[in-house]
C-alpha cells in the first residue's frame, strides 16, 4: 500500500511556551506516521516576536513540523487574515499533500476548506474539543454556519469519543463520514510498577484550569477526608493559568503537609509518578474523553471521575468510581471506598483494555484506514 503525505493542520500543538499544548495531537501524528508520511503546520499569536511572522522549522520524531508565530491585531479580522497567511507559510515550506488532516475547528477548517477550494485538496477532520458538549459554548450565527459548511465539505470526521459525536451533530455538523478514533496512550511508559505506599497516595493530573478541571472540589473532598482523620498523600502534577489560585485556596482549606504540586512533568518522569500511585482522581466539570484516565489504567490503577462528557463510555465498576460533579462529599465518599479497595482491581485487565484499543499502531491503523478511502 502507498504511503500518502499528511498534512496536519492544527489549532493545538506543543509549542516553546507550553510543551504539553495538545500533545495528544502530536501522539495521534506519530501514529499515522506509522504507515504514512506525516508533516504538521501549526500557527499561533505570538505578541512578543519582533516581525509580524517568525517561522521554525523542526523535524520531531521523524516528522517535518512547521510552527508560525505571528503578531496579533486588535481587529479580529485583520488576526484571522494574519493566522490565514501564517498557515500558507507553512504550506509553502512542505512538499504538495494528498490529504490535510484538521485537528480542531474551526480556523484551521477554513485554511483547509480554502485550500480543497482553490487546490483540489481533500481534507478530513479530528475533533477534540468538549465546546460542543452541553453547558458548553458553541454560539454565534457566523461561527456556526462556517463551522457547518467546513465539516460538510470534509471527506470525513473523527471524534475521540460517540458522545461527541453526537454533540456536534446536534448542532447541525452534518457529514455522511463520521468516525470514533480515540485518543493515544504510550503503553511504553505508561505501564505498572511495584510500590506499596505506607499510606494511600492520590493522583491528579491536570491543566490547572479550574473552570473545566475543578480542583478546588477534590480539595474540598480531602478537607472532609481530614475531618475524619483518614491518612493519605495526594500529589498533584501539572500547572497553568489556576496554578496559584489552587495552592493558595488549598492552603486555606487543608493540612498543606499532605499535599505535593510538582508543576509540570514530561513524559517518563509523568508516567513513573502515575504508577507510584493507588488511584487517580479527575473530579471535571467537562471532559471530552480524559486521556490521563487512559494512562493511569495503562499503569494498572483505577480511577475516580465524574460523570460528564465522554468518561462514562471509559469508566465503569471494573475499572474504577463515577461520581456527579461538582459534589465534594460524594467525591470524598468515592475516595474512601477507594482506599478500602484499590487494591481490589485487576492490573492485567485494567491494561489489558488500553494495549486492545489505544495503542499508536491502533490508532494508526485506523487513521490509515480513512485516509484510503479519501478520493480527491
Amino acid at each position: 500500500m502507498d504511503r500518502k503525505h499528511i498534512i496536519f493542520l492544527t489549532r493545538w500543538y506543543p509549542n516553546r511556551y507550553d510543551p504539553m499544548f495538545g500533545l495528544f495531537v502530536q501522539r495521534h501524528a506519530e501514529a499515522a506516521a506509522l504507515f504514512n508520511d506525516i508533516s504538521v503546520i501549526y500557527a499561533h499569536y505570538d505578541d512578543s516576536i519582533s516581525e509580524k511572522y517568525e517561522v521554525c522549522e523542526e523535524t520531531i520524531n521523524g516528522i517535518d513540523t512547521v510552527k508560525i508565530y505571528f503578531k496579533r491585531h486588535k481587529s479580529k479580522i485583520i488576526s484571522f487574515i494574519r493566522y490565514f497567511r501564517a498557515c500558507q507559510l507553512g504550506f509553502k515550506r512542505l512538499r504538495k499533500p494528498d490529504i490535510i488532516h484538521v485537528n480542531i475547528l474551526t480556523r484551521c477548517g477554513v485554511v483547509a476548506l480554502w485550500r480543497k477550494i482553490t487546490r483540489g485538496t481533500p481534507y478530513i477532520i479530528t475533533e477534540h474539543w468538549s465546546r460542543y458538549l452541553p453547558g458548553n459554548d458553541f454560539s454565534g450565527i457566523i461561527r456556526k454556519n462556517i463551522t457547518r459548511t467546513v465539516v460538510k465539505n470534509a471527506s470525513a470526521v473523527t471524534t475521540v469519543t460517540e458522545l461527541l459525536a453526537k454533540a456536534m451533530r446536534s448542532h447541525g455538523l452534518r457529514n455522511p463520514n463520521y468516525f470514533v478514533i480515540p485518543n493515544i496512550v504510550d503503553t511504553n511508559i505508561f505501564k505498572p510498577a511495584q510500590h506499596n505506599n505506607a499510606i494511600p497516595k492520590i493522583i491528579h493530573i491536570s491543566c490547572f484550569e479550574n473552570k473545566s478541571k475543578n480542583i478546588t472540589s477534590l480539595i474540598d473532598a480531602l478537607k472532609i477526608l481530614e475531618n475524619k482523620n483518614i491518612s493519605f498523600e495526594c500529589v498533584l502534577i501539572g500547572d497553568g493559568i489556576d496554578f496559584q489560585y489552587i495552592k493558595d485556596y488549598s492552603k486555606k482549606i487543608c493540612d498543606t503537609r499532605r499535599l505535593v504540586f510538582t508543576g509540570i512533568l514530561e513524559g517518563q518522569a509523568i508516567a513513573d509518578e502515575l504508577a507510584s500511585g493507588d488511584f487517580l482522581v479527575l473530579p471535571s466539570n467537562y471532559e471530552t474523553q480524559g486521556i490521563v484516565i487512559l494512562e493511569a489504567f495503562a499503569c494498572g490503577i483505577p480511577v475516580i471521575a465524574t460523570n460528564v462528557g465522554g468518561i462514562p463510555e471509559i469508566v465503569n465498576s471494573s475499572n474504577g468510581i463515577l461520581v456527579s460533579p461538582n459534589a465534594p462529599e460524594e467525591l470524598a465518599e468515592a475516595i474512601i471506598t477507594m482506599i478500602g479497595r484499590h487494591n481490589d482491581y485487576d492490573v492485567v485487565a485494567l491494561r489489558a483494555q488500553i494495549e486492545e484499543r489505544y495503542s499508536p499502531k491502533k490508532i494508526g491503523e485506523s487513521l490509515a484506514e480513512i485516509y484510503n478511502k479519501v478520493k480527491r
